[in-house]
């Protein structure tokens, strides 16, 4: 007899993995709708293609690994590529985003036992991997958009993002209005802070993430920016810097992956404090003026000891050990 033994916990529910990746797509259309009204065609032939990639090395793996691969039935891949791509230019070559998207499935999350089992989230991982070889593939910006026909380098009038600008202790020219809507440069699924709220409401309506972690890593960003401000203005900072850059992305759909983050709720509201004040600190004292995602994989490492150092309280154990 064939026994097969999956990863705790091992909870009977109607919730599979393709109910819930689905919601986080719907979660996230609303962000892509707003990055092809700011950008252009090119930001959904972008995101097409590097969900396209990541379906494709999922299966490559499964192949070489002679592990069942439903990468393209459970929409986990689908997931990661749209991901990575939304937290690149617009302008990002496709073949980098495609490398960005191997290394996200193959060494990420692959090698480590597939889905559920990476340490890491997949898709910064791909981020950081790709800022690490070509940098200048995802810092050149554009408020325009990009033609979508170019495969290698594109030709933009590149300009500077809100948060580049606050890197040298100055207040951006766009108004928090453009924040807000998204009539900013940056990357494409960061840009439109009222998109991804949007998608934030229905992830919390369908069941799918908590308040916690966003809630915990915002407020962590929020706060330090308040009382550490730049500039004249310490609210305008503050609200600049939650707009800015991919907290509210990193924040409501990165930084809650199942996989890396921790499930006790007192772990999940130390683990976003944990990725608020490091983001803040890279910010600060880092060399890009973006710290989410570094701060987030960071955090990864410590999910699981957050999980331990904070575990619920089983009912009928009093403390110590000791039963009613």
């Amino acid at each position: 007899m064939n026994l097969t033994v999956s990863a705790a916990p091992h909870i009977r529910s109607n919730e599979t993995t393709r109910k819930i990746m689905l919601d986080v797509l719907i979660a996230l259309a609303p962000a892509m709708i707003a990055a092809v009204i700011f950008f252009g065609v090119r930001a959904l032939v972008l995101t097409a293609i590097s969900a396209a990639a990541c379906v494709a090395c999922d299966a490559l793996m499964g192949l070489a690994l002679r592990r069942k691969a439903d990468c393209v039935g459970d929409l986990s891949a689908v997931v990661t590529g749209v991901l990575l791509a939304f937290s690149l230019p617009v302008s990002c070559p496709y073949w980098v985003v495609i490398i960005g998207d191997a290394f996200a499935i193959i060494v990420v999350k692959g090698l480590v036992g597939g889905l559920g089992q990476n340490v890491f989230n997949p898709a910064l991982g791909g981020r950081a991997f790709v800022m690490l070889f070509w940098p200048a593939a995802v810092t050149r910006f554009s408020l325009d958009a990009v033609s979508a026909a170019a495969f290698g380098t594109v030709d933009i009038v590149a300009s500077s993002t809100p948060l580049q600008t606050m890197s040298r202790s100055v207040l951006p020219e766009a108004s928090l209005l453009d924040m807000f809507i998204g009539n900013i440069g940056g990357c494409i699924g960061e840009v439109c802070t009222l998109a991804l709220l949007i998608g934030f409401a229905w992830l919390l309506y369908r069941g799918v993430i908590s308040w916690r972690i966003p809630a915990a890593y915002v407020g962590a960003v929020a706060v330090l920016t308040l009382i550490f401000y730049r500039g004249d203005n310490a609210l305008a900072w503050m609200l600049y810097s939650v707009m800015g850059g991919g907290v509210m992305l990193g924040a409501i759909f990165m930084a809650t992956d199942y996989a890396t983050s921790p499930t006790v709720p007192a772990a999940q509201i130390a683990y976003g404090l944990g990725c608020g004040v490091l983001t803040v600190v890279i910010r600060y004292f880092g060399i890009f003026p973006e710290g989410v995602t570094y701060a987030i994989l960071i955090m990864n490492a410590f999910a699981w000891a957050l999980d331990k150092a904070m575990p619920v309280r089983r009912f009928g154990v009093m403390k110590g050990g000791a039963g009613k």
